[in-house]
């Protein structure tokens, strides 16, 4: 049985006939998330009401409510959202094709080439922001977050030490902390003020873990 609470605003009635109870289901919920994305990225962590953002996607509060339970359910559903969104645009780079060290490169570039124009990535540190001022408990959700990102890395210089591209004295665990801090210390920076210069900071960042990273030249 259809979800009563729904209101379908993007597709004409034979459409909407022809999809399927799961389809319309998906498509409701990437749109709740994509609201509230915009809402916290916009306006901050706090105008993501479950009220505010039945009303930006097109749906009630109680679809949004029943969807997600709670504010805090709804974090965590944006944190999964962006390592979703993180994963693709590494795959359209090809970032894990690449030896070691470039796949660490790639990543970098990649993240803060699209940091200002992926709603996802800024909601998500704004969320971030506001769950450490608050001492919510979310804070555990980030740091679960944050370490799926240290492995990830992690697993890159692996890679780099095995095929000869990073250097075996380096410490995997801490440059991958190293590196993660950095993306966080800039995207904060930004936010903090839109007038940094992101492909500065990104051609810096990218030149300076490449010397400092990669096998001394003899």
């Amino acid at each position: 049985m259809a979800d009563p609470t729904e209101i379908d605003t993007l597709s004409s009635p034979a459409q909407s006939a022809r999809r399927t109870q799961a389809e319309r289901r998906a498509q409701s919920d990437q749109s709740l998330l994509d609201a509230a994305a915009e809402l916290i990225a916009e306006e901050g962590f706090q105008a993501a009401t479950f009220e505010k953002v039945g009303a930006r996607a097109g749906y009630s509060r109680g679809l949004a409510s029943q969807r997600f339970g709670s504010k805090d359910g709804l974090i965590e559903a944006l944190i999964n959202e962006l390592h979703q969104r993180s994963d693709e645009l590494y795959a359209d780079e090809g970032v894990d094709a690449l030896s070691g060290l470039d796949a660490i490169l790639g990543s970098v570039d990649t993240f803060l080439r699209n940091f200002e124009t992926e709603t996802a990535l800024r909601a998500y540190f704004v969320a971030m922001a506001g769950t450490v001022a608050t001492l919510s408990r979310l804070r555990a959700a980030f740091a679960a977050s944050h370490q799926k990102a240290k492995t990830r890395f992690m697993s890159q210089i692996d890679r780099g030490q095995a095929d000869g591209s990073i250097s075996l004295e380096i410490d995997a665990e801490a440059a991958a902390l190293m590196i993660g801090s950095l993306l966080l210390g800039v995207s904060t920076q930004w936010l903090i003020d839109p007038t940094t210069d992101l492909a500065r900071i990104r051609e810096t960042a990218v030149a300076t873990l490449r010397r400092s990273l990669g096998m001394a030249r003899r």
